[in-house]
C-alpha cells in the first residue's frame, strides 16, 4: 500500500495554513512535491517535513535553520548530527528567551511604577481641584 498523496490545497487545509504558505516553503526549498501531470502532490514525507517547519516557525527559529536542520536528516543516516544540531539550537533559543523574558519583566515592572505614579498625581490633581469646583458653585 502506498502513502497517501496530497494536493496542495489538502494538505493547507490539514496543516491549518494557507496553500500560499505550503508554496512559499516550496518556494525556499524546504518543501519539494512531486508532479503528477501539471499538479503538485505532497507527500506523507512532505507533510511531516511541513509539521517540522511551522513548530520551528512557532518556536523561533529561523527560515535558515529549519532548512539547515532538516537537510541534516537526508545527510546522517544515525540523526545524531541533526540532534546534535538541534539540542544545539534549541538551547540558544532557550537563552535568548530567558534574555526576553528578564527584559520584559523589567520594562513591566517600570510600567507599573509608572502607572502608580501617574495615578496618585491624578488622584492628588483631582483632590486639589475639588475645592476649587466648590467655591465656584
Amino acid at each position: 500500500m502506498s502513502d497517501p498523496l496530497y494536493t496542495v490545497t489538502q494538505l493547507a487545509n490539514d496543516l491549518g495554513v494557507t496553500a500560499r504558505t505550503v508554496r512559499f516553503y516550496e518556494d525556499k526549498g524546504l518543501l519539494t512535491p512531486q508532479r503528477a501531470g501539471n499538479n503538485r502532490v505532497y507527500t506523507h514525507r512532505d507533510r511531516a517535513r511541513l509539521i517540522l517547519i511551522l513548530r520551528g516557525k512557532r518556536l523561533g527559529f529561523t527560515l535558515r535553520e529549519i532548512k539547515e536542520y532538516l537537510d541534516l536528516y537526508d545527510a546522517d543516516p544515525t540523526r545524531q548530527e541533526q540532534m546534535r544540531a538541534l539540542l544545539k539550537r534549541v538551547q540558544t533559543r532557550l537563552d535568548s528567551l530567558a534574555d526576553q523574558e528578564k527584559a520584559l519583566v523589567e520594562t513591566m515592572a517600570e510600567l507599573r511604577t509608572i502607572a502608580q505614579q501617574t495615578e496618585a498625581a491624578l488622584a492628588a490633581l483631582e483632590t486639589a481641584e475639588a475645592p476649587k469646583a466648590r467655591r465656584a458653585r
